[in-house]
């Protein structure tokens, strides 16, 4: 035993394959066996054993003739040429159970075919096998019958089974042919209309007719039945709304039916009746109801106006169709629909829905006082209810079929409006509502009063309605605004000598201002005078003059200076300052009086008046063309200018002083004196003084001669034979003076002392008998001759000339 079990290391035995009857094993090759030996016993039953010996190159057997469903003890020996056995291994293996026969095989569907069999002692399952064409079809099953499925229609099939148990399959059992039937048609089934139901399908393979039943499927009623060669059909008179059950089958050319093909379809339902519609005005809607239909599964309503579709889907036997648009005519119809389809839609029920919202609303005061709304019309108003309602809670309502209403206001109030429009169905929705505040009311117990020339105060008392106020005052030169919301304003910069409407405008923010209050007139005081010009004229006249731009004023000039104040009046635009004094300064200016008030004075013109001319003029002729000229001093007076004039020349001195030195005075000429005193700003006045005659002329050529005697004899050249002259001669132990009758130029003196040195001169007399002072001095000494004078010899003139 010992030696078999180590022999045995590395030898086996395996079995893949069992047949009814038939075991296949195979071993590996065993070193030094030349032939192997299989046996196979029996275990449950006696004396039933098989023996079977195989060469040392087969390394695989088949055991056969075994007993079906029978469990053997199978070993395997492998031994060597000496017939001792190398090793050895045993395997136990069931044989399948025995092959079954096919009772019957036949095709009840198209897909499908059905066998039958005896039972095979030991079998757990079966193995079914259809084959045909290209395609092996196998199914397992427990028992008979079995069904072999995933068949083709019309199909031959050659039928086989097996037998199964846990040690294998039988052989396949002797064939079977069997065909499959035909498929069954496949239906299209509608419903057209509700009383029909039209069936089509294709053709089926191998078909030479069809069988098509149809019948109500709560069993009432009769069946319907047709046979046909066409691959349609339709089924009239039915009833709408209803469920039928439709059955069709394809048959051969033997007349045997294939599968059936079951359909339910339901007839469209009828359409509705009785259809009733109610609008609800508040919220726009449309209560649509009718009577049910049999076979309806849900109903869609719908409502048209133009091109607008509202629709309603339900279940029940009413709809609300929301979202109406006002203003509108709706045309409602009701649809039953069903799995077949829809039916016809009812006749259309005409609905018209409330008027839209009246627009173009506009609210204007055509009038003080009175209200004018308007609007446009709207689609299906029939007429309008305007309401009005102030914010002092007071409520007015206008009810009309036009397009505006009248209603009365007052100012400075706040209306709220809204406007309806009604028609059989109801009230038009609420639109916009307008608030239009009238106009504040004008201002009341309005005053004005100056508080300057150009700047007036106005007051007034509140109003209702005004947030703020504008005062106006218009005149003819412009316009002045005043804006404050306050009751008072001040008008300043205003023209002078105008009247002005003042005018206070109440405002507010929603309607601006009231422009038809009452105005009160303010005229202006006189505007203030421009002085143009001031003019001077003789002996101290005073022109002033100016622009006159004002109504029924006079003007009041008034000249003011150190000297005092001097005024003149006129209504005109000149007026004379009468007797100013001489070299003073003024300021002129000039205000305009009117019953309305005084103007501001004008600006302020200079004046000075020409300076005083001096009162004492004095000539005194200091040499024969040479004349001093003195005077007091004139008031106002910075230089003099004097002149005297003859018809031989002008003589003229310009000088700061009150005197000066006039030369080139022509001798024995009558002259007139003029004096000009000029002020510090160029103003002069024309001083003319009595006329001044220069001395007479000095006589030339004056020559001392001695006389046979002691006498001499003084000779000159006269200028004017009319004059009378005197000649003096003056020496240290005489003055001597001669005068020769008149028209003659010389004369003598007698006893004259020689010996010493004399002072000639000769002198016209004037005709008062005083003698010119400033003729030539000359200087001759007599000498003596003995007693007597002697020579008279010319010195020169004196020192002093």
């Amino acid at each position: 035993l010992i030696t078999i079990l180590c022999v045995s290391l590395g030898f086996s035995v395996s079995i893949y394959n069992v047949t009814s009857q038939s075991i296949y094993l195979r071993w590996p090759k065993f070193s030094g066996a030349s032939s192997y030996r299989v046996t196979a016993t029996a275990v449950n039953t006696v004396g039933h054993s098989l023996l079977a010996h195989f060469r040392d190159v087969t390394l695989k057997g088949t055991l056969t003739s075994l007993i079906p469903n029978t469990v053997y003890a199978i070993q395997a020996e492998a031994i060597d040429k000496a017939g001792i056995i190398l090793a050895q291994a045993q395997i136990i293996q069931s044989t399948a159970p025995d092959i079954p026969v096919i009772d019957q095989a036949y095709s009840k569907l198209s897909n499908s075919i059905t066998v039958e069999w005896r039972a095979v002692p030991g079998a757990t399952s079966y193995l079914l096998t259809a084959e045909g064409g290209d395609s092996l079809i196998e199914a397992m099953v427990a028992n008979s019958p079995g069904t072999l499925t995933g068949l083709k229609p019309a199909t031959l099939y050659r039928i086989t089974i097996r037998s199964i148990n846990s040690g294998g399959k039988s052989q396949p059992s002797p064939s079977r042919k069997t065909k499959t039937v035909l498929a069954a048609p496949v239906l299209s089934v509608s419903s057209p209309t509700c009383d029909s139901i039209a069936v089509s399908w294709k053709a089926v393979y191998m078909a030479s007719g069809f069988f098509v039943s149809l019948m109500r499927s709560d069993g009432l009623g009769r069946m319907l039945k047709e046979n046909t060669t066409n691959t349609s059909l339709t089924f009239t008179n039915l009833d709408p709304g209803t469920l039928y059950t439709i059955k069709a089958y394809a048959w051969n050319a033997n007349r045997i039916p294939g599968d059936d093909f079951t359909y339910n379809q339901r007839t469209r339902p009828n359409t509705p009746a009785d259809v009733q519609v109610a609008f609800s005005s508040g919220a726009l809607r449309a209560i649509v109801s009718w009577m049910p239909t049999e076979g309806a599964l849900t109903y869609s309503v719908t409502a048209s106006s133009g091109l607008l579709k509202l629709t309603c889907n339900t279940s029940s036997a009413s709809c609300v169709v929301p979202s109406l648009q006002c203003g509108s005519e709706y045309y409602t119809s009701v649809t039953a629909y069903n799995d077949a389809g829809s039916s016809k839609p009812t006749d259309a029920v005409n609905l018209e829905t409330i008027p839209c919202a009246p627009v173009n609303v506009s609210v204007e005061e055509d009038e003080a006082g009175h209200l004018l709304v308007s609007w446009s019309s709207v689609n299906l108003g029939h007429y309008y209810v305007v309401f009005v309602k102030s914010d002092d809670g007071l409520e007015m309502h206008c009810n009309t079929s036009h397009l505006q209403c009248h209603f009365q206001s007052d100012c400075g109030f706040t209306y709220f409006i809204s406007v309806f429009a009604y028609n059989k169905a109801g009230q038009s929705p609420l639109g916009d509502v307008f608030n239009y505040t009238t106009a504040p009311c004008c201002p009341s117990d309005l005053r004005a009063a100056f508080v300057s020339s150009d700047t007036v105060q106005v007051t007034w008392a509140p109003v209702r309605g005004a947030e703020a106020y504008e005062t106006r005052a218009v005149g003819w030169g412009g316009t002045v605004l005043c804006n404050d919301t306050a009751t008072a304003c001040t008008l300043s910069a205003l023209q002078c000598n105008t009247r002005y409407r003042i005018t206070v405008y109440s405002f507010s923010e929603a309607r601006g201002s009231n422009t038809s209050c009452a105005s009160k007139y303010v005229a202006t005081a006189p505007c203030t005078p421009e002085i143009k010009n001031i003019s001077k004229g003789a002996h101290s006249v005073i022109s002033v003059h100016w622009q006159s731009n004002n109504k029924e004023a006079t003007y009041i000039v008034t000249a003011r200076g150190e000297a005092g104040l001097w005024h003149c009046t006129s209504s005109g635009n000149s007026c004379i300052l009468n007797n100013l004094p001489c070299g003073s300064a003024f300021s002129v200016s000039a205000i305009a009086r009117s019953p309305v008030g005084q103007s501001l004075p004008s600006y302020s013109v200079p004046l000075e008046t020409a300076p005083c001319c001096p009162d004492d003029l004095i000539l005194t002729q200091v040499t024969q063309s040479v004349t001093n000229i003195s005077w007091t001093v004139g008031v106002g007076a910075q230089t003099y200018i004097t002149t005297l004039e003859s018809p031989k020349g002008q003589v003229m001195c310009h000088t700061l002083q009150n005197y000066c030195l006039l030369g080139c005075i022509t001798c024995s000429t009558n002259y007139t004196v003029s004096l000009k005193a000029i002020s510090e700003t160029g103003l002069a006045s024309s001083c003319t003084y009595q006329g001044y005659s220069s001395s007479v002329c000095c006589p030339s050529g004056v020559k001392l001669y001695r006389l046979s005697n002691n006498g001499i004899r003084v000779y000159w050249q006269a200028s004017d034979t009319t004059i009378n002259y005197n000649a003096d001669l003056q020496g240290s132990k005489g003055n001597f003076t001669c005068t020769p009758s008149s028209g003659r130029s010389h004369c003598d003196i007698t006893e004259l002392p020689c010996g010493d040195i004399y002072t000639m001169v000769v002198s016209p007399v004037a005709e008062k008998g005083s003698k010119v002072t400033f003729c030539p001095k000359k200087i001759y000494s007599v000498t003596c001759s003995g007693s007597s004078v002697g020579m008279v010899i010319y010195r020169g003139k004196s020192n002093a000339e």
